[in-house]
């Protein structure tokens, strides 16, 4: 036998801008991003709710496109479709995506521009990541959640057979825009829902952050701006730092520390047939294995107590009713969410608990009657 073995490396720069108003002809952000030569072509994608919640966006991103016309070539209208979890349940959009970028020869050297919140971004990275096995993606996130979190990272996918992004890729967007003004015709539930990503890399990560979360609490709750955008670009460096540094940003091993809370997250999500949304899961995921942490002599009660009073401070709830459906066989039908967890990535199950504020911890194996019980504790602290 022989072999020929070489190393191969492949260089990364994920960029994270912070601006306001992206989409005013004077604004230079978008179009330093893009036209390293000129000019480009382009194709945006826009969240048919931000349009319809914005009436005058197309027409600002149409005047600026036109402002840039020398570097930048706008193809077509801006490219409406649906946005939320049902966008990711089918490759219906998917397809949308790769038959526009076909009819308008979008190749490896154009942009697709995606507009929206997490799950938009999700479906559009797909289709970028996967026409000419990937043509240039540019994420513009328009949810606390996307920009805090989900918009900032390397992944992309949709649903399918039941389970949160089975189909995906990993494929870092050639940059990644965030517009603190396109925040605000968001619901307050929405607003409020990026809010536990935070908590939740603070929890794992940053103790300091942790802290000023809890200083910041009724500001936030308020949706005070300046304490929202320190909120969200604390938390996207937090990300951006574990996805540069941690040693694994494609996830080839066991372990996901950023989805701390998310194994009954995603399970909740699917067991609620997705009128739970991520952020709200994540709040009782987190919950769920504080509590799960301390019980195991983890994590000490005081430290336990200030999470879950923050989670409750920022306005969410700490339990579903989903927690309890049973399954045929009289199993809690969430504890599947460890298996799916696992099978995932494969290899050990692999959690993230908690040690102390600020200092994630890994195991590879969760009592289930301990987890039960949590669940219940969850129930009574509800009532």
């Amino acid at each position: 036998m022989s072999v020929i073995q070489r190393s191969i490396q492949v260089n990364w720069q994920l960029r994270v801008f912070f601006t306001e108003n992206v989409f005013a002809p004077a604004n230079p952000v978008l179009k330093d991003a893009l036209a390293d030569t000129a000019p480009r072509k382009v194709l945006v994608v826009l969240e048919d709710s931000l349009a319809l919640a914005q009436p005058n966006l197309s027409l600002q991103i149409g005047n600026y496109f036109a402002a840039q016309a020398d570097n930048l070539q706008l193809l077509a209208p801006p490219i409406r479709i649906e946005g939320g979890e049902r966008a990711k349940n089918s490759d219906e959009f998917v397809a949308e995506i790769h038959s526009q970028i076909d009819h308008h020869h979008i190749d490896r050297h154009s942009y697709l521009i995606a507009v929206g919140g997490g799950a938009l971004l999700d479906v559009a990275g797909f289709a970028a990541a996967t026409a000419h096995r990937g043509v240039r993606h540019v994420r513009i996130p328009t949810t606390t959640l996307s920009q805090a979190d989900s918009g900032v990272g390397v992944k992309n996918g949709i649903n399918a057979f039941g389970k949160k992004n089975f189909i995906g890729t990993f494929a870092p967007p050639h940059a990644v825009i965030n517009d603190f003004k396109l925040l605000t015709t968001l619901k307050p539930r929405d607003k409020r829902s990026g809010y536990v990503e935070a908590v939740k890399v603070a929890c794992i990560r940053d103790q300091d952050c942790f802290n000023q979360i809890e200083r910041d609490a009724e500001k936030l709750i308020s949706f005070e701006p300046a304490a929202m955008k320190n909120l969200i670009r604390r938390c996207a460096e937090l990300h951006l730092n574990h996805i540069a540094t941690g040693g694994d940003p494609f996830e080839t091993g066991s372990a996901r520390p950023l989805d701390f809370g998310h194994w009954a997250a995603h399970k909740l999500e699917q067991l609620s047939n997705f009128q739970i949304p991520h952020g709200e899961a994540v709040a009782i995921g987190i919950a769920l294995d504080v509590v799960y942490s301390r019980n195991i002599g983890l994590l000490n009660e005081k430290s336990c107590e200030r999470i879950l009073r923050l989670l409750e401070q920022l306005g969410f709830n700490l339990f579903a009713d989903e927690l309890l459906k049973i399954n045929a066989n009289g199993h809690f039908q969430i504890l599947a969410g460890l298996d799916e967890f696992r099978e995932h990535l494969g290899g050990a199950l692999t959690i993230t608990l908690l040690k102390e504020i600020g200092l994630g911890v890994e195991v590879h194996a969760m009592n289930l009657q301990n987890i039960v019980e949590a669940i219940h504790e969850l129930r009574e602290r509800k009532k």
